[in-house]
């Protein structure tokens, strides 16, 4: 009776575990994903790096006195347009004018002594000659001679000092200009003891500004002399204003425990809109590519849940096939493939494999029909023909095949690289050099220059997935280029513009799946809020 009873209970914990299976499991596989979409579009990438910074005039310079006194006249006030060498200012000259005086008279008594002194060593002189004087008196004569000749040097020096600053007690102005500020005021008493101080505040061509911005260390890498830059001040805050970079500087400052760099532009400021001290918006185009396909950057943080992933495509993608000749998933091996082309182009042989494909032919042990590499059809063929015999003829028919080669690879490279690199930096180094010296600025050793910024050193890998139609998700490896915060660049023969791609699932009213890196392909769990992957 016992062994009956167990045998039930048994049962019936098997039933319920397997109801409880079936509930569970038969829930997961009818889950039901709702796809968010986007299309692959082809246009324009701006990268920028954005700072902030302060317009200053290219020179300004401060004007201070040597002498110390009462201000009696000021001549220029504030917003005056100056020249080099007029008056811009008098200090009181009366004590100035005694100290003249004083030194002068010193002058006078210097002279008399030196005269009596002469007199008297030529007296002695006569006597020695003679032997009716000693030659202690004769050494005595003399070295009171050398000493008042001494005095009367330094009482003439002493002149002059006096004389040097009761002209320095008018101020005239060191360049052209526009006073910015002035610093005192007429009956106010300038002490020039220990330190100059200062009058007036001159800027030099306000037709020509610089923005002194600083960009912490993680941007600076992407700065390069000649690039253009964009900003907007408060004052003006619907219209721009342009630049270029037109100097890195070395000397690091720590903001808040983060390491900034001063980087200057050059401004025209033609119109006078912009004011010295005003806060200026930069935004520095550090690197631009023109029409080229790009994809949401959500599109490559998406990761799905494994449920709805197509095994056989990601097996292969892993495999390194990269899925119907995809150039995104290894661009080495397109290059490799390419070079081969240009090989088979540069004999002159143009191999037909079982398929009508360009490439090696199947005596050559190259790829042949299976290989699942880049195989250009027969449109393709004819231009290859073409680019040979246009090479060939522009150097009249004498490149080797190895010459060929090398050509071809190099027009194959630069035609791959679509991305618009900075402006040449020669140009805003020579006119940077120019103004300095017109400023008496003579710099006779050359100038320290930060690498050029390449954009294609920041390029990496990344999948995207579309929809199939039995509703599993196909991965397609690209490679990754630009971004510019919303859009990324990519590279890949399996997409076109306008092809739809996933990215964001969601099921019920929770979204799911991960987030990756567009650089690592890594991702980790993160909960998504309005049923989309990223941001």
């Amino acid at each position: 009776m016992k062994m009956k009873k167990s045998i039930y209970i048994i049962g019936g914990v098997v039933v319920v575990l397997a109801v409880c299976a079936y509930v569970l499991f038969a829930k997961r596989d009818s889950r039901k994903y709702d796809f968010r979409f986007d299309k692959v579009s082809k246009g324009d990438l701006m990268v920028y790096v954005t700072a902030t910074g302060t317009i200053n005039a290219v020179i300004s310079v401060d004007v201070g006195t040597q002498v110390s006194g009462i201000v009696t006249k000021l001549f220029a006030d504030f917003n005056s347009v100056v020249r080099a060498g007029e008056v811009i200012a008098r200090i009181d000259t009366t004590f100035l004018y005694q100290s003249v005086k004083d030194a002068e008279a010193s002058l006078d008594r210097a002279r008399a002594q030196f005269a009596d002194s002469k007199r008297n060593l030529d007296r002695v002189s006569e006597l020695f000659k003679k032997g009716l004087e000693s030659e202690l008196n004769y050494s005595a004569s003399l070295t009171t001679f050398e000493s008042n000749q001494a005095s009367l040097k330094q009482a003439q020096a002493s002149v002059d000092r006096a004389k040097i600053n009761l002209a320095y007690a008018t101020i005239y102005a060191p360049i052209n200009g526009v006073v910015t500020d002035r610093k005192v005021n007429v009956g106010q008493t300038v002490a020039a003891s220990f330190s100059s101080p200062t009058l007036f505040t001159i800027a030099n061509d306000l037709k020509r500004m610089q923005v002194q911005t600083t960009v912490d260390e993680s941007d600076v890498g992407k700065i390069s002399i000649g690039q253009e830059a964009t900003f907007t001040v408060d004052a003006y805050p619907e219209e721009k204003f342009t630049g270029k970079v037109s100097q890195i500087r070395l000397a690091p400052q720590s903001i808040q425990n983060v390491v900034n760099y001063i980087v200057i532009i050059d401004v025209q400021n033609d119109q006078l809109k912009l004011m010295p001290g005003m806060t200026a918006n930069v935004k520095v185009l550090v690197a631009s590519a023109t029409e080229v396909l790009r994809v949401p950057n959500m599109a490559l943080r998406f990761q799905p849940p494994t449920d709805i992933i197509d095994t056989v495509a990601m097996n292969a993608l892993r495999g390194g096939f990269g899925g119907r000749g995809d150039m995104g998933g290894d661009s080495t091996r397109m290059g490799r493939n390419l070079s081969g082309a240009a090989d088979s182009a540069a004999r002159g042989g143009v191999g037909q494999n079982r398929q009508g494909g360009f490439g090696e032919n199947r005596q050559g042990g190259g790829q042949g029909a299976e290989g699942g590499g880049f195989r250009p059809q027969g449109d393709m063929m004819a231009r290859f023909q073409t680019l040979r015999d246009s090479i060939q003829a522009a150097h009249k028919g004498k490149l080797s095949q190895e010459e060929m080669r090398a050509e071809m690879q190099k027009l194959f490279a630069n035609r791959m690289s679509p991305r618009n690199q900075t402006m040449p930096q020669t140009a805003s180094r020579q006119s940077a050099s120019s103004d300095a010296a017109k400023f008496g600025i003579v710099s006779k050793f050359p100038e320290y220059q930060k690498s050029a910024y390449v954009p294609s050193h920041q390029s990496g890998r990344g999948k995207i997935w579309i929809l199939k139609a039995s509703g599993l998700l196909e991965p397609i490896s690209v490679r990754t280029g630009l971004n510019d915060g919303r859009y990324t660049e990519v590279t890949t023969m399996r997409l076109n513009p306008g092809d739809q791609i996933v990215i964001g699932a969601s099921s019920g009213d929770v979204a799911v799946g991960q987030t990756a890196s567009p650089l690592t392909g890594q991702g980790q769990q993160r909960p998504m809020g309005g049923g989309g992957f990223g941001r």
